[in-house]
């Protein structure tokens, strides 16, 4: 649904100061979308930082060409953030995605607006700009721009055509439209390449990224006559490649690629206790339910959750769950 950005524009008019925040364990997404929002508040002569309870992935650091995202704790006190005039939230509108962010913006007396995609919410005391049809925040930011009469800067350009081609699965995904097409064409006009981010973003494979993969993909395991894959990555298989967390982004739609699979869930360990599922689907699936049904959330055809217990105890819960949707 059409998003009314007239509280966005009275909240510029408003405000002098900006913290920008995203939701942890940041994906491009995220990042690009606080990117593309900084460089357009700074143009209107706004004092904006980024600040996020904690740095992104190592593999996305590149889009962040100026070095803009701080973190909480490390430089940047509660009464940093505190000094800000109005905090945005990009990319989330739930508490329990902000990390130590959480408390630090329930304490300020700032005013606060959340612009997102994502379906799933809690009511964080803002106002709530979003569209569950957009495929990636960072379109909507390009919209926001267009509201705030910002043109589409070189330095915006980059970071934001990232956030779009990423939620997108590089344009793969049913949530891709005429308007994603128009908007990359904007940004590429604008100085992105689109060259240069696949290669930065896909063909950098570090060894120990590759090795876990393999392990992923040997775990596979199919439910339901084949129509449901699931694949992990344990404490084991973390130690053994030398990968990190960050390395299992994108391997849960390699699961979804095999041949008669509807559903596609990667389970990878966090810590002791704390499983990450990823769901994907490429059918009438709705993985977004499943995802809610244990304090997650997301999309339809794509969704995550964190799951207190063990592989084996997220794997018959989710698929349970999953059960229950293929019966719907």
């Amino acid at each position: 649904m059409p998003i009314d950005w007239t509280p966005l524009r009275k909240l510029v008019a408003e405000c002098d100061s900006f913290a920008l925040t995203s939701h942890t364990r940041a994906d491009c997404d995220a990042v690009g979308s606080e990117l593309g929002l900084l460089y357009a508040l700074e143009s209107l002569g706004k004092r904006v930082r980024i600040i996020n309870a904690d740095a992104p992935p190592e593999h996305i650091r590149f889009i962040d060409v100026e070095g803009r995202v701080e973190v909480l704790g490390e430089g940047v006190t509660v009464e940093d953030v505190h000094q800000a005039d109005a905090h945005i939230v990009c990319d989330t509108s739930a508490w329990g995605q902000l990390g130590a962010m959480a408390d630090v913006i329930r304490s300020s007396p700032a005013q606060r607006l959340v612009i997102d995609h994502h379906q799933s919410g809690d009511d964080l005391g803002a106002t709530v700009l979003k569209d569950d049809t957009a495929e990636a925040t960072g379109r909507l930011i390009v919209e926001a721009m267009d509201a705030l009469k910002v043109p589409i800067s070189p330095k915006a350009a980059m970071p934001l055509f990232a956030a779009i081609a990423t939620d997108t699965g590089w344009f793969r995904f049913p949530s891709v439209t005429p308007i994603t097409y128009r908007t990359i064409a904007r940004l590429m006009e604008a100085g992105a390449n689109p060259t240069e981010l696949f290669q930065q973003l896909y063909d950098r494979n570090t060894a120990a990224r590759v090795r876990l993969h393999g392990r992923i993909m040997e775990s596979i395991a199919l439910e339901l006559d084949g129509r449901v894959a699931f694949g992990q990555a344990t404490d084991e298989d973390f130690q053994a490649t030398g990968a990190a967390q960050a390395d299992t982004e994108d391997v849960v739609n390699r699961l979804l690629s095999v041949e008669g699979v509807e559903v596609a869930v990667l389970l990878a360990n966090m810590e002791p206790g704390l499983i990450k599922a990823s769901l994907r689907s490429r059918t009438i699936v709705d993985v977004r339910p499943v995802a809610e049904k244990f304090g997650g959330g997301g999309h339809a055809k794509a969704a995550g959750v964190r799951y207190r217990g063990t592989i084996a105890e997220a794997k018959a819960a989710l698929l349970a769950a999953i059960v229950e949707q293929f019966h719907d």
